[in-house]
Formats: C-alpha cells, structure tokens, sequence
C-alpha cells in the first residue's frame, strides 16, 4: 500500500467516526413519561386567630364574660329611723386581736346611708358569665372577718386567709346546718372551699372568737356589690331589659323593687330599711 492509499483510507476512517458521533449527539432524546406522584396531603386552611388583648392570656382571653350591655342602675341603701344601739364586744385577751371593734357591726349607719347590704340583680340573666375559678377571699385580720359581706357566683369557690398570728377556725353555716369546719394555724396558709350548692347564704362563724361573723352571699348572674359607708351601689353592663334588684341584710332582711334597664339612660332606684325590719333568716 502507497503513502497515497494509506492517507485517504485513515481520511475516510476518521469521516465515518465523526458522521457516526454526530447522529448520536443528534438523536433526540426518548421523551420520559414522570413517575405518578401522589396527591399532596389536604392541609386544613388557616382559620383567623383573634388577637389576645395585652395583658391577658389566651386562656383569660377565651373565658366567658357578662353581656357587653350598656345598662346602669344605681341608687343608695338609707336607714330611716333611730339605728339599734350597737351591742358590746367583751375585750379579748388575746394579743392578736388588739385595734379590732369593741361594738357589734351588724347594723351600720353613717348620716342616714346603710352599710353592709348586698344589692343584686336576682334570676339568671341572658348571656351572663359562667362563674370564674378564681374565689372571693375572706381575711382574717384583727379577729375580724374582712369584708364582712360580699357576693360571689353560684360555683364560685371561696378562699379563707389569717393575717392574723393566733388560731382561727372557719365553720360555714347554712342556715342552721354546719356545712364545712376548718382551722387555721397562726398566719396559716389560705384554704380554698366550694361554696355548698344549696348555700344562697353562707353565714361564716369562728368558735374561737365568738364574736367573728360575715356572710357570702350567692348569685346565679355576676350583677351585685356591696354598700360601703355611704350605702351607694351601681350595677353595670346590665343588657336593656327589666329586672328584680334586690337589697339583703344581714339582720334587716330584703327589700326589693323592679327596675326597667334602657342602654341610653341609668336606671335609678332606691332602698330604705328601718329598725322595724328583720332578718328572713335565708
């Protein structure tokens, strides 16, 4: 073979070569059918999120609250008449007990006004809140029950602190019936009780002190107070309607009055007990 023969027959090799490289490159690609995927899970779609008022947790947040009513009655409890002489409280011995009352406060007036009384709405009340877990408190302090009247919610509990550095006890009395007894070591740690379901009245005693007596009154609706020295009350948020406002006390019994609550206007009303007046005993 010739150098001539031998160049073309690698020419013409190396033509083939490229030719056959360039149909590979131009080949089309075989087209792929994607593997099937399954369906993306259904998430649920975000629902709103109220804001959480500042200063309060989700959980105060979320709790049930009284109607959003605009209704106010107020008024003021007066004492006509003469007021019972206040009876005499014997002077303790006990050191703990110094700078409490030496004159029974179950009847107490101040230029003509009474305090101490309950005044509520009575009946359940459309919308109303359901009653809170946290308790009323009654103190202990100078062998005295602080406050001596209040209201709480039919299911509220209630909760018993001594301030005091002596023993107490705490008997819970429904009307004639001893609900519950329970002592109280000096300056002890509060303790929490159910007010007893049949408990319109809790009529609070301590055997130690004789003398110590105060009253949780119950109510299905939270529309109630209780009169200070100048015997003036006001109920709010009450929604438009017309209710039984009932004023109890403790030795002068109930009186009571129908009161027609607008949302534009406070409803006025009043109360007045005399010494003729007594306890119906609840």
């Amino acid at each position: 073979m010739t150098l001539r023969t031998l160049g073309l027959s690698l020419l013409g090799t190396a033509g083939l070569l490229t030719l056959s490289a360039c149909q590979k490159e131009a080949a089309p690609t075989p087209a792929t059918t994607p593997a099937p995927s399954a369906a993306p899970a259904a998430t649920a779609e975000p629902k709103p999120h109220a804001a959480t008022p500042v200063g309060q947790t989700e959980a105060q947040a979320a709790a049930p609250s009284a109607p959003a009513g605009k209704g106010v009655v107020k008024g003021a409890v007066s004492f006509t008449g003469t007021p019972p002489a206040a009876a005499d409280i014997p002077p303790s011995n006990d050191p703990a007990c110094e700078g409490m009352s030496t004159k029974d406060m179950s009847v107490v007036v101040k230029d003509g006004k009474l305090a101490n009384v309950l005044v509520r709405v009575r009946g359940n009340v459309p919308g109303a809140a359901a009653a809170p877990a946290t308790p009323v408190t009654v103190d202990q302090s100078k062998c005295t029950y602080v406050p001596r009247v209040q209201g709480a919610m039919v299911g509220q509990p209630v909760a018993f602190k001594n301030s005091d550095g002596t023993l107490h006890n705490v008997r819970g009395v429904v009307g004639t019936k001893s609900a519950f007894n329970i002592a109280q070591p000096p300056s002890g740690a509060p303790v929490q009780k159910p007010v007893p379901a049949d408990a319109e009245v809790l009529r609070l005693k301590c055997d130690v002190h004789p003398w110590m007596t105060a009253y949780v009154v119950t109510n299905p609706n939270p529309y109630f107070t209780t009169t200070g020295e100048d015997g003036a009350f006001t109920l709010q948020g009450l929604p438009a309607g017309t209710y039984t406002v009932e004023a109890w006390h403790e030795t002068l019994g109930t009186k009571t009055a129908e009161v027609t609550v607008k949302d534009d206007a406070p409803a006025e009303v009043s109360f007045a007990f005399a010494a003729t007046d007594t306890s119906a005993k609840k």
